[in-house]
């Protein structure tokens, strides 16, 4: 078996992937997506001689169209292109969540600065605004007045890209100071951690600590239902714990990462994702 890991540069997970890579003695290649270059036309014979390639691109767009053009070519590539488009789009992530009768927090959609405003005051501030794509908390803005809420619409409409003229409008959570990541891959919901912090956006990337949160049924029950509404694969659930309502499915992260949730889970995390794309290989090929 020979597999590749396409990677924008090489971090602290793909170190990991590569480590585990060697304890099972299975040959790879690391692949640096910026090097790329495709012929549509003309499928490239060096793919040919992966069983599979493991997406961990940094850059969403370039990873995504990698895996368009692989899978395109009949390289099998993990997560599937589709399920990674859908993960990358919030909008397409929450109305996959809706349409599977999965619990998330309510939200707009606006497309012009007043009639976001008057979403905003539907909902009741303080209230949060998202990209449509993105990761690592960036560019979310929590509202807490009609001043701050015009303030931040006003910089998002000046912004160039089409995206930020897309208003993702949700309700402000009341979360106690945490939220909860699970890892989901295949039918398994392998651990989960909780992020703290006093800061609002409770990412890792933006210093939260971690912990270990049990996986109790009620959790995996409802991130195999959201794993599942967006095709299924190697995937991280974000949930946020409202104190009425439970638990809510945020967001659904299709090339997480995991360096902090190793050590507080006990849980082998590379492995684990490396024994699901061997076990697909071999089930493709019959074996």
């Amino acid at each position: 078996m020979r597999l590749a890991i396409l990677t924008s540069r090489v971090r602290v997970e793909e170190k990991l992937l590569v480590e585990a890579l060697r304890q099972r003695a299975i040959d790879f290649d690391i692949i640096d997506d910026g090097e790329l270059l495709f012929d549509l036309a003309q499928p490239q014979q060096r793919w040919q001689a992966y069983d599979a390639v493991l997406c961990r691109s940094v850059s969403q767009s370039r990873g995504l169209a990698v895996q368009q053009v692989l899978e395109h070519w009949g390289i099998p590539v993990f997560n599937h292109a589709a399920v990674t488009a859908l993960c990358n789009d919030k909008l397409l992530t929450t109305l996959a969540l809706l349409q599977a009768g999965v619990p998330v927090p309510r939200t707009l959609l606006a497309f012009d600065a007043e009639r976001a405003v008057e979403g905003i005051e539907t909902l009741g501030y303080p209230a949060v605004l998202k990209p449509v794509t993105g990761s690592w908390g960036r560019l979310l803005a929590r509202v807490n007045d009609r001043d701050a809420a015009e303030a931040v619409l006003e910089h998002q409409e000046t912004l160039g890209s089409y995206q930020h003229h897309i208003h993702y409008i949700q309700e402000h959570i009341e979360k106690p100071n945490r939220d909860i990541r699970a890892f989901v891959i295949g039918e398994r919901t392998i651990c989960a951690i909780y992020r703290s912090s006093a800061h609002w956006v409770t990412n890792t990337a933006r210093g939260a600590t971690t912990e270990n949160c049990p996986v109790t049924p009620e959790l995996n029950r409802l991130c195999q239902l959201a794993a599942r509404a967006v095709g299924g694969g190697i995937l991280a659930v974000d949930l946020f714990e409202d104190p009425e309502r439970g638990l809510l499915v945020n967001e659904i992260n299709a090339t997480m990462e995991f360096r902090n949730s190793i050590a507080p889970t006990g849980v082998d995390i590379p492995q684990e994702m490396l024994e699901y794309v061997i076990s697909n290989v071999r089930e493709r090929a019959g074996v």
